[in-house]
């Protein structure tokens, strides 16, 4: 039975199926934590992913899922959703009674991925964003009905290891889809219009991205650490008649807000299609 017998419980064996990028960030994430490599193992069958992964972290790369959960405490499935059935199948015939199995496969709901693994099998499902990437990670994490809080602990800190965790109830996972899973996305877009209309505007793109890149930077620090309301900080920086008015104004008549709405009920809709796939 899994349980730390090996009396390295301040480091749980992590199995990671699938060395995709997201896979090998929360990787990178947790050596840089402390996790000492021998704990760590990846099951990837892409030879040169394989190849990168060892020689990049140190750690151990099989192509087989059967031996990488082999003892494992935790086996975090990076698979493509498409993918996760299969894998789960070949993992739950090696690993661990008890076994916590934390999946960050897009729209696969914890019923769906029990329904691959022995009764009783710990599931939490997570939905962490591209931003894990450099560690400024944004995870939530929903628990199984199978799942006692020991589990979810684990997998909270697994994903901490790239960011920030909240837990949530899992019917809101489709809507953390929408904000923060595909949020980078919505300030990518911004960053890409506030660039081009400088160039426009006649500044060199250099300096426009820079420009950009800093305000994004800086007006999301403030967001983060003054803990006001952000229709706070914006009627902060606008002055009656003055340029930031004028630019509010035209946002406010082609209805930009109305339109990230818009936007952010479509990802939801779209993710909850995906679960019930």
């Amino acid at each position: 039975m899994s349980g730390f017998e090996d009396g390295s419980a301040e480091h749980p064996r992590v199995a990671l199926l699938g060395a995709g990028r997201m896979g090998q960030a929360i990787l990178a994430g947790l050596l840089q934590a402390g996790w000492p490599p021998e704990r760590l193992v990846a099951a990837d069958a892409h030879a040169p992913t394989a190849a990168r992964v060892r020689d990049s972290h140190g750690i151990r790369v099989v192509e087989g899922i059967a031996e990488a959960v082999t003892g494992a405490d935790l086996v975090l499935v990076a698979v493509k959703p498409d993918d996760v059935p299969g894998a789960l199948a070949e993992a739950a015939a090696a690993m661990p009674a008890g076994t916590t199995v934390l999946s960050i496969a897009a729209g696969v709901p914890t019923r769906a991925l029990a329904a691959h693994l022995p009764s009783g099998t710990p599931v939490v499902r997570a939905m962490p964003n591209t931003p894990a990437l450099i560690g400024l990670g944004m995870s939530v994490v929903s628990a199984g009905s199978d799942c006692p809080t020991s589990s979810v602990a684990l997998a909270e800190r697994v994903l901490g290891a790239v960011g920030e965790v909240r837990e949530v109830p899992e019917w809101q996972q489709d809507a953390v889809t929408a904000v923060s899973g595909s949020g980078p996305a919505y300030v990518f877009a911004v960053a890409e219009a506030m660039i081009d209309a400088g160039v426009h505007l006649g500044l060199p793109r250099p300096l426009a991205r820079d420009l950009t890149v800093h305000t994004l930077i800086g007006a999301a620090t403030m967001l983060r650490d003054s803990g006001e309301h952000p229709a706070v900080l914006r009627e902060n920086v606008t002055s009656p008649g003055g340029t930031t008015a004028a630019a509010l104004h035209v946002l406010e008549e082609l209805a930009v807000k109305a339109a990230f709405t818009r936007a952010m009920r479509a990802a939801r809709d779209r993710s909850e299609e995906l679960a019930g796939d």
